[in-house]
This record gives structure tokens, sequence and C-alpha cells, in this order.
């Protein structure tokens, strides 16, 4: 299988942590765990992919755009409003 190298940013307590996971002798390398790390979050993907499909057929069929708008506008995060405090100012 052809690989081919490249450059990932991570956050320094992530990095450290690995390198400890290493260190003991639980992962081959650096760049062995992050090539694991990549293979279990594509196969969780196609999974949930799989049982959407399934989920879908069950239900009526993919979804519409009405359907889409709807989930996107529930799953979206939206800004976060500042509260004006309310009460006795100390």
């Amino acid at each position: 299988m052809a690989t081919t190298k490249l450059t990932i940013t991570l956050d320094d307590d992530q990095l450290d942590e690995v390198r400890r996971l290493v260190a003991a002798g639980k992962a081959s390398s650096v760049s062995g765990f992050v090539k694991h790390a990549v293979g279990v979050a594509l196969h969780d993907a196609a999974g949930w992919k799989e049982m959407l499909e399934g989920a879908l057929q069950q239900s009526g069929g993919p979804l519409t755009k009405k359907d889409r708008a709807w989930a996107d506008g529930l799953l979206s995060p939206r800004p976060r409003r500042s509260r004006a405090r309310r009460g006795k100012a100390a």
C-alpha cells in the first residue's frame, strides 16, 4: 500500500500523551498511533453512514431539502447572546 508523508497539528497535551503511550510500548510510534486513530475514525464514520442510510430507508427515503434545512437549523451552532445582568449592583 502506498503511503504519503504529511504534517499534522496537535495540541501539545495530545502529543505528550501519545508520546507517553509510545514510551510505555502501547503504540509503535507517533505515526503508527495517528495511522491507527485515522483508521478507527474512518471505520466509525462508515458505520454511522450505514446506520443513517438504513434509518432513512425505514423512514421514507432520503432527506428532503426541507428536512435538511430543519436539521441544519437544529444542529448548527448558534452565536451566544450576552445576557444583561439583572439585580442589584455590587
